[in-house]
């Protein structure tokens, strides 16, 4: 089959051409809309969790789409780790202020529309992001105290109101949220929990690993009651075979029953497995329809390229006693194997073994499904891991 022609998205956040089992989740979002439109006052906001690989980059774009469509305030930022992300966060939340208040201004008649700016023009003084500018005089008593939950408060409120009028909503997208700085994470969740008794049409949309919502808690006790959260999983088999059918039949191709069985029994059913044995097949494939054999063929093309690309990436961060640590989590059988049994295969106490699960659950690369239990947030990733110690021992 022509690469070029190549129907699947293997990628990060790549949407695909057929977006299955996620109308659930679109329905919530839709929830949020019609309330707005019929000033019936916000309802809860949400958050997206599940493991790398299920598709929450993609359903939270395709809600940032959904609102945008619909005319709401939307500002969409991708948090990372660090300082430095601390800095890019900020600066991207102002910049998305500025673009979403430039494209209210053009449509819109609404007198109070010049505070908004105004406001806007402030808080992006106040996160250090002042290049950013509305071409408005930055109004001194609004968003400028320096305190950022302040200052984010002072924002919303003037961009709720303005809003209001029109019966649409503001909402702030965050992808990657368990890496949100702890400042911006409460301000965050704090101005949430203003705008849900202020009656402000205010809504933070979050996305992360399933840490998140405890990472939530630990920052304001009260976050995880405020949010509905949703946790976003595998596909069912039928689905799966939907990811893979839809696209290929718009091209005029087609999968005999033995390499679509293959194909989605590999995959495990995630998303992003799906699109990379998916594309694989296209590519390798001389001519549809796709055979069983031509999947077999796939499976070790996708998972070449799972490996060089998806899990390498992963396995390079770590440090050598953390590869030790995610070594011992791949011998085990259990999915989810207890802190004292690495312990013991490592025959070491889970006390000295602290600082290398901790910095593993600060990278994302583990987390903790339960108290004195951990688990890879990378599907497979307990396979590569025994595929590349069995390299380096052969």
């Amino acid at each position: 089959m022509q690469a070029a022609l190549d129907p699947y998205t293997p990628g990060s956040g790549k949407p695909p051409q057929a977006l299955v089992g996620r109308d659930n989740d679109i329905d919530a979002l839709d929830a949020l809309i019609v309330r707005a439109a019929r000033g019936l006052g916000p309802a809860r906001p949400i958050l997206l969790t599940g493991l790398r690989g299920v598709g929450k980059t993609v359903l939270l774009n395709a809600m940032m789409d959904r609102a945008a469509a619909e005319k709401w305030f939307t500002v969409k930022i991708e948090a990372s780790r660090g300082k430095a992300g601390a800095v890019r966060a900020r600066r991207a939340i102002a910049a998305g202020l500025v673009r979403a208040s430039m494209a209210y201004r053009a449509r819109s008649a609404v007198a109070a529309v010049g505070r908004m700016l105004a406001t806007v023009s402030s808080f992006s003084v106040s996160v250090g992001a002042d290049s950013f500018s509305l071409g408005v005089e930055r109004d001194p008593v609004r968003a400028s105290t320096g305190s950022l939950d302040l200052d984010l408060q002072d924002v919303v409120a003037d961009v709720s109101g303005v809003l209001e009028q029109e019966r649409v909503a503001f909402v702030i997208l965050v992808d990657e949220m368990q890496d949100l700085d702890g400042e911006l994470l409460s301000a965050l969740i704090t101005t949430q929990h203003e705008a849900s008794q202020r009656d402000w049409n205010f809504y933070v949309i979050g996305a992360g690993l399933p840490s998140l919502p405890g990472k939530l808690a630990t920052a304001k006790s009260y976050a995880e009651r405020m949010f509905l959260v949703r946790r976003i999983g595998r596909l069912n088999e039928a689905e799966s075979r939907r990811v893979l059918v839809e696209p290929a039949e718009r091209m005029g191709a087609s999968f005999e029953e033995p390499a679509l069985t293959h194909l989605v029994n590999i995959s495990g059913r995630y998303p992003y497995f799906l699109q990379e044995f998916g594309s694989a097949i296209w590519r390798i494939s001389p001519r549809s329809p796709f055979t069983g054999a031509d999947a077999r063929r796939a499976e070790a093309v996708g998972l070449a390229q799972l490996d060089a690309m998806f899990f390498a990436a992963r396995w390079e961060r770590v440090t050598p006693a953390e590869r030790e640590y995610l070594g011992a989590m791949a011998e085990e059988v259990d999915d989810s194997p207890t802190s004292t049994a690495i312990a013991a295969r490592l025959n070491r106490s889970a006390q000295s073994l602290g600082p290398a699960r901790a910095n593993l659950i600060n990278k994302g690369l583990i987390y903790a499904p339960q108290r004195g239990r951990i688990a890879f947030t990378v599907p497979g990733f307990g396979q590569y891991i025994a595929r590349q110690m069995a390299q380096e021992q052969g």
